[in-house]
């Protein structure tokens, strides 16, 4: 099986679970694709965003996404097991002083990078919503006039505090997600299943561990 898994910190917990199951990954400088020592299981390092699509295509049968990159990449996958890592909050925040609740506006003026997300959740709520796509930083854009209002991932909230800007609205939770390509997994359902087993299983134990 190839399984395709996000460059960074995703990677280093990810890679260690696969670790407790038997699946010992290594990659050498600059090396992107790696096989376990049992040729069971074949790695590709990816960007985060463009892992749906590597799946979608099935260049990796399975892949570990966050849900929030799996839902603006409008792909449907099989979602077989969350992880234990990488839950967060996606909110809508703005700076501090500006109203808390902007459901009186006319057109509510966003930047984000997540624009699916944005635009079906004030919709769904009868809003108009002009969404400016930013890749950097978005915290950047109500500091600078472009957007009084962002969306965004936030852990701790200390980026935000230190732009002067304030969680609005908590909009959702994201989650990691081990995902499966639909036509792959209607073929390779058996040894896909043990896979998920033994991953399950490692995670159990090591929260009895703890």
């Amino acid at each position: 099986m190839t399984i395709a898994l996000p460059k960074g910190r995703l990677f280093e917990k990810t890679s260690t679970i696969l670790g407790r199951c038997g699946y010992n990954l290594t990659l050498g400088d600059r090396q992107l694709v790696a096989e376990e020592e049992g040729n069971k299981l074949r790695a590709i390092l990816v960007k985060n965003s463009d892992l749906p699509t590597y799946v979608h295509h099935g260049i990796a049968g399975l892949g570990v996404c966050g849900s929030d990159v799996i839902y603006e990449s409008g792909y449907s996958f099989y979602e077989l097991l969350t992880m234990p890592f990488g839950s967060t909050s996606i909110c809508l925040a703005g700076r501090r002083g500006e109203p808390d609740s902007p459901g009186d506006a006319t057109m509510l003026r966003v930047a984000t990078k997540f624009t699916r997300f944005t635009r079906d959740i004030f919709h769904s709520r009868g809003m108009a919503v002009n969404v400016i796509r930013l890749d950097g930083s978005v915290e950047l854009a109500p500091v600078l006039g472009l957007a009084p209002y962002i969306v965004d991932l936030v852990e701790t909230g200390s980026t935000l505090t230190a732009h002067d800007l304030e969680v609005k609205e908590t909009l959702g939770r994201t989650s990691v997600q081990l995902i499966a390509n639909p036509a792959f997994y209607k073929y390779h359902f058996e040894a896909v299943n043990r896979f998920v087993d033994r991953l399950r299983e490692a995670m159990d134990a090591t929260d009895h561990a703890g």
